[in-house]
């Protein structure tokens, strides 16, 4: 994955702090999700510097994890060498926004909104978007918009964009229930690149588990390309 797309990957969804133990960056998530209480490989690394990051998980009072591309076999070895297990296995996708951006969106269907509306939150809540997810929405600095969605006259969706050097990061998508599968997901990702090229972004991209294959069908239709992939390692529960 080039430079400027994994940057952008990290810096629009930023953990609540951060610590270094030898090649490893480990993220402090404050119950925020796996993303930003991983810990990630940004340089070389040893085996004591896999237990160091462990420490580090451990005295921040969070399951020691680890974030890995799959195409770094060096480390998935090891990983399990130190009894951890493969979980959520991801994608992450991209594509020149002007693909986005080629037609209009229908009238009331999406707008960019900042800061998000108490009805985004609810239904962002009525998914697995606690609240200290959307807390890391408010940390983020650099540019960023929520999405709502709108169908048969009524908030039915939200998600989350924020841009870093030319490329555009969408998280947090959700739909309601029972106003899924009816093309709402497409129009919210062409109003986020449509907001995204107003703040020069030239690129778009997002991670989605592999698991939701109703979601890859929908962003491969829309000309998503998988760039990357990566999992994370856990250790089983006692």
């Amino acid at each position: 994955m080039d430079t400027a797309l994994a940057e952008a990957f990290e810096l629009t969804w930023p953990a609540a702090e951060y610590a270094d133990a030898g090649g490893f960056r480990v993220g402090r998530g404050m119950g925020a999700g796996g993303r930003v209480s991983s810990a990630r490989r940004v340089g070389d690394w040893t085996h004591d510097d896999i237990k160091a990051a462990i420490h580090q998980h451990v005295q921040w009072r969070q399951p020691p994890l680890f974030r890995a591309y799959d195409d770094d076999r060096a480390l998935i070895g090891a990983l399990a060498e130190h009894g951890f297990r493969r979980e959520n296995p991801t994608a992450i996708m991209a594509l020149e926004i002007s693909a986005l951006t080629d037609r209009e969106i229908p009238p009331v269907t999406a707008f960019a909104i900042w800061p998000p509306l108490a009805i985004q939150r609810e239904i962002w809540a009525s998914g697995n978007i606690n609240p200290a997810r959307q807390r890391v929405m408010m940390a983020v600095a650099t540019p960023r918009s929520s999405i709502l969605g709108r169908i048969v006259d009524r908030a039915a969706g939200t998600a989350f964009v924020a841009v870093h050097q030319g490329v555009a990061m969408v998280h947090c998508v959700e739909i309601l229930p029972d106003l899924r599968r009816r093309g709402l997901a497409g129009w919210m990702m062409r109003c986020a690149a449509f907001w995204a090229a107003e703040q020069g972004a030239e690129r778009i991209g997002l991670a989605v588990s592999r698991a939701n294959t109703g979601a890859v069908a929908l962003y491969r239709q829309l000309g998503f390309q998988e760039i990357a992939g990566y999992s994370y390692y856990a250790r089983p529960a006692d």
